[in-house]
């Protein structure tokens, strides 16, 4: 007869070999992971560091500190600044309507809210060129009035918002759907108004979903191309955006130029990796500390 206590330990190594592969096949697709990562992600960083350091840091100072360049980093930023306040917005109204209320039509509006992410963003720039050009729909009537969308800065701050409209909301309505809304009902039973329960119950449990979906959003505002790119009218100074310039300084055979601007995108992806990172490392935190407390509560 098997002793009792050999059972758990007898159980557990059964557990560790039916959940273990062979060696050599670990090593195989270790190295086939390490493999992709070096050649699809490491790769193209060193490339990019490289050429824009091949003629020294001098060089590379100076490819950021000319005009053009300069401008399309006040640009860059401007539309970015604009751009996920606007989203970070719609996605907090969205997740709260769709999370936290029924309604007719919610299917649609959730439909509607991925719509941005499944039409290409050269798509969504010619729709703007259709509905704000000088021969588009709306444009005659802003020609009319003195007001310029379409290659100038406001066209270029409409192509971003649709396009990264949805990345808040899709971080935002899973979160709040987890969340349930019983907190939401017990603070509206003792008395609280609409405003006061978004502010001191919803909006503390969704923070950092609402941070993640907005750095996220932020990386993509500041590295849109295609939108942005068909609606710009590319004019040097004025309406390019860094991912554009890069494209002009390419094309000029410029090298060291387009690559020392864009490393400065290299930077932006870098640092959002390290946000998210960070923020997924706190929600963990913030969710075993919520955990703790709440077992030391049952305990007590």
């Amino acid at each position: 007869m098997v002793p009792t206590r050999a059972l758990p330990v007898a159980a557990a190594t059964m557990r560790r070999r039916g959940l273990s592969e062979p060696l050599a096949l670990r090593v195989v697709l270790t190295a086939a992971a390490l493999g992709f990562l070096g050649l699809f992600i490491v790769a193209p960083i060193v490339v990019v560091f490289g050429q824009a350091l091949s003629k020294g840091l001098g060089a590379y100072a100076a490819a950021l500190r000319t005009q053009d360049a300069l401008a399309a980093m006040r640009l860059t930023l401007l539309t970015a600044a604009i751009a996920v306040p606007l989203n970070t917005a719609f996605g907090l109204a969205a997740g709260w309507a769709i999370a936290k209320f029924r309604f007719p039509g919610k299917s649609a509006l959730i439909t509607l809210i991925d719509l941005p992410l499944s039409v290409s963003p050269v798509i969504a720039g010619m729709v703007f060129v259709l509905l704000f050009g000088r021969s588009g729909l709306f444009g005659p009537w802003f020609t009319e009035h003195g007001m310029k969308i379409i290659f100038s800065v406001p066209g270029i701050v409409l192509a971003t918002v649709f396009v990264t409209s949805p990345l808040v909301a899709r971080e935002v309505i899973p979160v709040m759907q987890s969340g349930g809304t019983e907190d939401e009902e017990a603070a509206r039973v003792l008395g609280a108004g609409g405003w006061a329960i978004f502010k001191r119950v919803t909006l503390p449990n969704i923070k950092w979903g609402v941070l993640y979906g907005a750095i996220i959003c932020n990386a993509r505002a500041m590295g849109e191309f295609g939108a942005v790119s068909v609606v710009s009218g590319h004019i040097r100074g004025q309406t390019n955006t860094l991912p554009l310039h890069v494209e002009i300084l390419y094309n000029e055979y410029d090298f060291q130029g387009a690559f020392a601007v864009a490393s400065l995108l290299v930077f932006l992806a870098l640092g959002t990796l390290v946000a998210r990172s960070a923020i997924e490392w706190r929600a963990r935190r913030s969710a075993a500390e919520s955990e703790l407390i709440a077992v030391r509560g049952e305990a007590a």
